[in-house]
């Protein structure tokens, strides 16, 4: 019985890790509860399971997930551009296993409750939202339970994996299935490349927005300075205050 729980947390790992992958979704299959022992080695009944479920559920609808965050943007950084909004809670950046070279970063924040949550979402699709510098702004959406890699099992539904053989009728469906998830990642990074693009040239732009803008406030200081706007207003008259 421990080897087969062993089992069931060995694949609950390989699927966290796996999760979005429209393979898994072929290998999904309701059928009986599985087993699972709490760690006192007691059985847990159905109800418990249920209950687990449940508590994660609520935690879903408080959690929020970000992307395009910087990679400089950190758990305290998040902390301080949100805790004026909402409570702050657990914060868990996801790995990008698709794009390591990807220069964003994405995370799932927990807040004190859904209000809270939706509050927030509210604000970021309303508003452009910066941090740490990044050129585009923050994005934000409802958490979705395939994002937690902690989630429990749902009760009721167990999911098994197999090797298919060539001569196996589901071979093929697994094998179109395959080379979409393919296509699906050679257009992501596709798009990612050209975001990039577009994101260099907006930045190019407001560095260049910026500098003009010091160059004028520099001016002004210097007709302040040596007296040229004292002079400029005695010709037209037009009254100065000192202060």
């Amino acid at each position: 019985m421990g080897e087969q729980t062993q089992m069931l947390n060995h694949t609950h790992f390989i699927l966290s890790c796996c999760s979005f992958s429209p393979l898994l979704q072929f290998c999904q299959t309701l059928i009986n509860p599985p087993l699972h022992y709490g760690d006192s080695g007691n059985f847990l009944v159905m109800g418990s399971e249920a209950e687990v479920y449940a508590k994660f559920e609520e935690k879903v609808k408080r959690t929020i997930y970000l992307d395009n965050l910087s990679p400089l943007v950190s758990q305290t950084v998040i902390t301080k551009a949100f805790e004026q909004y909402a409570d702050v809670g657990t914060i868990n950046f996801i790995p990008n296993y698709t794009e390591p070279s990807c220069n964003s970063k994405s995370a799932l924040v927990e807040l004190g409750n859904e209000k809270q949550a939706n509050a927030i979402l509210d604000m970021l699709s309303s508003y452009p939202f910066m941090m740490s510098g990044m050129p585009r702004p923050v994005r934000g959406l409802p958490a979705e339970p395939e994002m937690f890699d902690d989630r429990p099992p749902k009760p009721g539904r167990k999911i098994q994996l197999r090797w298919l053989d060539p001569n196996d009728p589901d071979f093929e469906v697994a094998q179109k299935l395959k080379s979409l998830a393919k296509r699906h990642l050679a257009e992501q990074s596709f798009l990612h490349k050209k975001r990039l693009e577009e994101e260099e040239q907006l930045s190019k732009k407001q560095d260049a927005t910026l500098k003009g803008h010091y160059e004028k406030f520099d001016m002004m200081d210097s007709l302040f300075a040596d007296g040229t706007s004292q002079r400029l207003a005695k010709r037209y008259g037009v009254h100065m205050l000192d202060d």
